[in-house]
């Protein structure tokens, strides 16, 4: 069968907005996420072990509010073609609550709390429309390099706005420097957003939103037929369950790599910084390369590939006790975790029914955000679970919170090697054959 050409063409400059996208919302996953929000929540703003417990339930709190709303707004977006609306909408939600994280000092749990939620609401659902984005700017032979392309240049954001953040802390001594990093974070995602408002012509023609009643049961329509559609894609269902439960030993890795690197290896937030450039580093080629691998060999390999390479990751940092190999294990764990991250978004675009991208992957934002609900709670639990039963018991406090960091770690490693397992099951042949059939689920 022939390739369907995307109409109208894409011009270099759409591709170009939907990359820089990916540079300035990388800022927030570094920032935030990784090497500074993380640890300054978890050791000033809450303090020992209790930390680990409040970050991962915030963490699962917001992801849980997303897999929630992703399916009714993706099945409204495709429909309205406005995808680039809630697009916008997320955006600014997630910049506006990520500069407000700037008042956030020692002590103020519930508001920093609070602010980190909203912001990871608006930067994680914001996601589910920018990834859908994708089969509209790429065709199916041409989706693994141009979503590891957006990765890759992504990856280079992050590194840019860490750099950014040292030449801040370095130029300015005051105690309020961590916070002005996280508004320096804001105005970067904001900055680099601007582009594909601007240049990206939305290509899902908009049909008639039905009044009243009719508009409200829409999205619980839609995802009635999405559930029902599953059976006919089935490859689909097999791939959801098995990302649903290694994207929770990815975004348990993401969500505590900074929190680990300052329990095991008592990290300063300068270290942190220059540990996760490393890691934004490593996921440059990371992504370019198994981008390209996926066009080759399919997505399904190269996946595989990943995951194999992200279990050994985190097998070594388990009976890991040195500092430097801490950070080559960074830099594995970076170079397998944009893959991991790059290839699924591309597996989603390859195995999605045509016309019903944002629909799907609002699918996949709720098979994520609900396994990462259970993933970051889980590890907060086990870490905080087995450090304070041994405090408990007079073990020395931080050598109890390093133990029940090391317990946690196990965690991660369940859940990367279940999923992995599962994902074997999956025939990737089979579901881009299906992709081109029916597209309603009655049958």
């Amino acid at each position: 069968m022939s390739e369907k050409p995307v109409h109208p063409p894409v011009e270099r400059r759409e591709r170009r907005a939907w990359y820089l996208y990916d540079f300035g919302n990388s800022a927030y996953a570094s920032v935030v996420l990784l090497a500074v929000y993380a640890a300054y929540f978890k050791e000033t703003v809450v303090g020992g072990a209790r930390g680990s417990f409040l970050w991962g339930l915030s963490v699962g709190l917001a992801t849980l509010v997303v897999a929630i709303l992703s399916p009714i707004l993706g099945a409204v977006a495709d429909v309205a073609g406005s995808k680039k609306r809630f697009l916008f909408a997320f955006t600014m939600m997630s910049c506006v609550f990520t500069a407000a994280l700037f008042f956030v000092t020692k002590g103020s749990i519930l508001t920093g709390m609070l602010f980190f939620i909203l912001a990871e609401i608006g930067y994680r659902s914001a996601q589910v429309f920018y990834d859908a984005l994708l089969p509209e700017i790429a065709t199916e032979s041409e989706m693994g390099r141009v979503s590891g392309n957006g990765w890759a240049i992504g990856s280079a954001g992050g590194i840019l706005v860490l750099v950014l953040v040292i030449a801040l802390t370095q130029l300015v001594e005051a105690p309020w420097v961590t916070q002005a990093s996280l508004v320096l974070t804001a105005v970067f995602f904001a900055a680099f957003a601007i582009p594909i408002f601007v240049r990206l012509r939305e290509r899902g023609a908009p049909q008639p939103l039905p009044k009243g009643r009719e508009l409200l049961a829409l999205p619980f329509r839609r995802i009635a037929e999405t559930f029902r559609a599953i059976r006919h894609y089935k490859e689909f269902g097999k791939f959801m369950i098995a990302f649903l439960i290694y994207n929770d030993g990815i975004l348990m890795t993401l969500s505590f790599a900074a929190i680990l690197g300052t329990v095991l290896f008592n990290l300063n937030q300068m270290q942190l910084v220059l540990f996760m450039i490393l890691v934004q580093a490593t996921s440059v080629p990371g992504a370019y390369l198994l981008g390209r691998i996926t066009d080759r060999t399919g997505a399904r390999a190269a996946l595989l590939g990943s995951l194999v390479l992200m279990v050994g990751a985190i097998v070594w940092m388990y009976f890991n006790r040195s500092l430097v190999s801490f950070y080559v294990i960074g830099g594995v764990a970076g170079f397998a975790l944009t893959g991991v991250q790059s290839v699924s978004r591309t597996m989603i675009g390859l195995l999605a029914p045509e016309g019903r991208s944002a629909e799907f992957f609002g699918f996949f934002s709720v098979a994520g955000r609900t396994s990462s609900f259970i993933g970051p709670t889980v590890y907060g639990i086990v870490a905080a679970r087995v450090a304070m039963s041994l405090q408990n018991r007079g073990t020395e406090s931080l050598l109890a919170e390093q133990i029940g960091q090391r317990a946690a770690i196990l965690s991660i490693l369940a859940f990367l090697v279940v999923g992995t397992a599962l994902l074997l099951l999956v025939n990737e042949r089979a579901g881009r054959d299906a992709r081109r059939g029916p597209t309603k689920g009655s049958g």
